[in-house]
């Protein structure tokens, strides 16, 4: 009995044991766990967000064909992951260039026209604003205005996206951002000095008084030091940049290619990494011209300063590629052989069809009434005219199925395209408003 007794004590002893080794294995793994993610596994240093209008699937093709034809290949296509944006606002179906580009910034749906703005009107914080509450450098690049609605959308706050003067004294009252390079300066010069402000205000020297490096030119940028300790400020025109192809060798205008290298350069330097924005603006504008060529061009343009990310930022970089939205609905239509490219995709081609077209702009077939619409500014929503019986023009080289002053937003999804650490939430049907949440979980 006694022996029977023994026994089981011990076989008691020996479960109990068993259990307190299960427990302390299990705090181990678990202790373990939360080790290795918050210590072990590191966020990516570098954070890169390029933002384009019409990045879809017709326009990459396109770009591809123009650039080597049906055996080239982008150094976007590369991205191994690969999805499509659903784009609307909260008030449209189709959103403009305000309410795209803040569903990107803030990760909440606003009204067309607002930037930064919730439908009830509060001020959205943005994800430059999160990442420089989390230590990180900032940067804005574009290769159109500062105040327009895109990179406005990351630094300020607008319930109309064409209110720039006020627009331009947020980003110099903000402090928010290290790195600017951008066009737009008669946004913060007054009349007296080639601007368009009335209020008198010099923006610009304002800026300086605070403390920016300021450049006007690609020798400046290239020649100011890279361990620089503060903010840096270049605008380089009046207005947007010119086209790419304007560029002319020897220019002293920076490409987009070279303003994402210098600005890598730059925000590589902080401790605690950084988050950079870039805004290739000019494909919009090409598109609100019917510039098919213009579009293929700056897509390509910006294809090569994706490739410039890639090379100086380095595999430990997560970078983002999103179309915001779709402006004027082009088209390459007919069946180019394999190795056309280049001009030989422009104009009629071989059966006399149109080789681009576009679904509105200034080149339309169907002429409105006699009182034209007046300009519809960038990126807003205006409503439809009504087509009249009156006689088309002559076709020009890029029809476009109705007239309008300039071409509109068409209703299309938008790719999302990432590579490096992070990128694991690009994948099939999202939401804008999901680039956001991307970036904010890799800060």
């Amino acid at each position: 009995m006694l022996r029977f007794l023994l026994c089981l004590s011990f076989t008691h002893m020996k479960l109990r044991n068993r259990l307190l080794a299960l427990a302390c294995l299990l705090v181990f793994i678990g202790f373990g766990f939360v080790y290795f993610h918050a210590w072990v596994e590191q966020k990516p240093f570098g954070i890169i967000l390029f933002v384009s209008d019409s990045l879809s699937s017709s326009t990459l093709t396109a770009t591809r064909l123009y650039q080597g034809g049906a055996g080239e290949r982008l150094t976007l296509e590369s991205f191994p992951r690969l999805g499509l944006l659903r784009n609307d606002s909260n008030d449209y179906a189709v959103p403009d260039a305000a309410s795209a580009a803040s569903a990107l910034a803030t990760g909440s749906k606003g009204n067309n026209r607002a930037i930064a703005m919730s439908p009830a009107g509060k001020q959205l914080a943005s994800i430059l604003t999160l990442a420089k509450e989390a230590g990180r450098a900032t940067g804005i690049i574009t290769t159109g205005n500062l105040t327009d609605a895109t990179p406005a959308a990351f630094y300020a706050h607008a319930t109309d996206q064409k209110d720039k003067f006020a627009i331009a004294e947020q980003f110099v009252n903000g402090d928010l951002v290290d790195i600017t390079l951008a066009g737009g300066l008669e946004d913060f010069t007054p009349e007296s000095k080639g601007g368009q402000r009335k209020d008198g205000r010099d923006l610009w020297l304002e800026l300086r008084s605070k403390d920016h490096a300021l450049v006007r030119n690609k020798a400046e940028l290239e020649n100011t030091p890279a361990f620089l300790t503060r903010p840096l400020t270049g605008i380089f025109a009046n207005g947007n940049l010119p086209f790419s192809s304007q560029i002319e060798s020897g220019s002293q205008q920076p490409s987009l290619s070279d303003m994402v290298r210098r600005a890598i350069q730059f925000l590589e330097l902080h401790p605690k990494g950084y988050l950079l924005v870039v805004d290739a603006a000019l494909i919009s504008r090409a598109a609100e011209q019917n510039n098919g060529e213009g579009v293929v061009r700056e897509t390509a343009d910006f294809d090569r300063a994706v490739a410039a990310a890639l090379q100086y930022s380095g595999e430990k970089t997560l970078v983002i590629c999103v179309g915001k939205q779709e402006i004027g609905g082009f088209n390459l239509n007919g069946y180019p052989l394999r190795d056309d490219h280049g001009v030989a995709l422009l104009g009629t081609n071989a059966a006399g069809y149109p080789s681009i077209t576009w679904s509105t702009g200034p080149n339309g077939l169907l002429h409105l009434s006699e009182k034209q619409p007046a300009a519809i500014p960038s990126g807003t929503s205006p409503l439809p005219a009504t087509p009249t019986e009156t006689a088309a023009p002559a076709t020009p080289k890029e029809p476009a199925a109705f007239n309008a002053p300039q071409g509109i937003g068409t209703a299309r999804d938008m790719l999302i395209l990432g590579t490096g650490p992070g990128s694991e939430g690009v994948n099939g049907f999202m939401e804008n408003t999901e680039v956001f949440k991307i970036l904010q979980k890799q800060l």
